[in-house]
């Protein structure tokens, strides 16, 4: 009987010590997707994207990409960064100014040997959405056109692995909602892993399937984004910002009152949706914890369109007066903020069965 042949993964473990810091890391991570390394700035986050990358050497380190070894230091093996197959895209789009937009894309082209080329100039501008923009320089782009100039760039190497520094960091709110759908898009189309390094949670939810959440220079927790964000004892499942990320499949729209029904592994969720999303499209929501209350008996009569049967897994005190309930609806784990005294009163307690009262529910992607 034949085995199946390994799923790809990137696999790092990086040591690096300096002056009142230290990156100590042991990563296992999906050869596919996005994966977001998440934390407040100062952890360590950009050092581990440079170690990977070839850019800041650990030591010891060792880097292991697809089954590739880009360096072992128990076994001397150094790869050196322009040799990895990697694109990297710098929080500051960093393009050359005395080139156009076809010479800034042709430029990482030309870097790729022919016979590695899986990406074709054509297929970039594309999905980047950059055609009319072929002949201006940089500086008659705005920061959402100079950005996603500098993702085709990269693209345009065929990258065995695309590594994203915060490259949404310098751009307002506008810039970022331009930018955003195309990262979608990119991660949709191609099979390119995504190594994505962010602090903004909502950039997370929207474009990760699989997270490293990291403090000071160490791995708090790493696995599925949905997993993490909900787990009580991580601090991403606590404070105001609290959200359960959702997987759903649109079943009709009502164009008549613009709603949306979704079904997910707990049921189904209605949500206002001007645009009319067709039936069987995959859709990502995100439900803050804010925005659940909870009933032992099944309300009517009321405003609230969603209101789901669920079961209470864990209690913990959140913030004086209040607690965060971890809560699962079928096989989806979501989060309700509820004041210390509601709890009491509701005897809340693993095992109860519960009416969890959905007010607010946003699409992601």
């Amino acid at each position: 009987m034949e085995t199946a042949p390994p799923l790809p993964s990137i696999d790092a473990r990086l040591h690096l010590a300096r002056p009142g810091f230290t990156l100590d890391v042991d990563l296992h991570l999906p050869g596919r997707g996005v994966t977001a390394l998440f934390g407040p700035s100062g952890c360590g986050k950009t050092t581990c994207l440079r170690a990977i990358a070839g850019l800041t050497r650990a030591q010891p380190g060792r880097v292991m990409v697809h089954g590739e070894v880009w360096q072992d230091d128990a076994q001397k093996i150094w790869l050196a960064s322009h040799k990895r197959g990697l694109g990297y895209v710098f929080q500051e789009a960093s393009l050359f100014d005395h080139l156009n937009v076809r010479g800034n894309i042709t430029y990482g082209l030309q870097r790729t040997p022919l016979a590695r080329r899986q990406v074709a100039l054509e297929q970039a501008v594309e999905l980047l959405g950059i055609g009319h923009l072929m002949e201006r320089k940089p500086q008659a782009l705005s920061g959402g056109e100079r950005q996603r100039v500098a993702i085709a760039r990269a693209l345009a190497t065929s990258p065995r692995l695309l590594l994203m520094d915060e490259p949404l960091a310098a751009l307002d709110a506008q810039r970022k909602a331009e930018v955003l759908p195309y990262l979608e898009k990119l991660h949709r189309t191609l099979d390119i892993p995504v190594l994505y390094v962010s602090h903004a949670i909502d950039e997370v939810a929207r474009l990760a399937s699989h997270m490293v959440l990291m403090r000071e220079g160490r791995v708090l927790a790493q696995g599925p984004t949905g997993e993490l964000i909900t787990r009580l004892d991580l601090p991403l499942a606590h404070g105001d910002a609290a959200a359960t990320v959702i997987e759903g499949t649109v079943q009709r729209h009502d164009a008549h009152d613009h709603i949306t029904t979704v079904g997910f592994s707990g049921g189904q969720l209605l949500l206002v949706s001007p645009t009319a999303r067709a039936p069987g499209e995959a859709l990502r929501l995100r439900v803050q914890a804010r925005d659940v209350s909870l009933a032992l008996a099944a309300p009517s009569d009321s405003s609230i369109l969603n209101i789901l049967p669920a079961t209470v897994v864990a209690v913990a005190e959140d913030s004086p007066g209040q607690c965060m309930v971890a809560l699962d609806a079928g096989a989806t784990r979501l989060l309700a903020r509820v004041t210390q005294r509601s709890a009491q009163a509701l005897a809340l307690a693993p095992g109860r069965a519960v009416f969890a009262q959905v007010k607010g529910v946003t699409i992601v992607n």
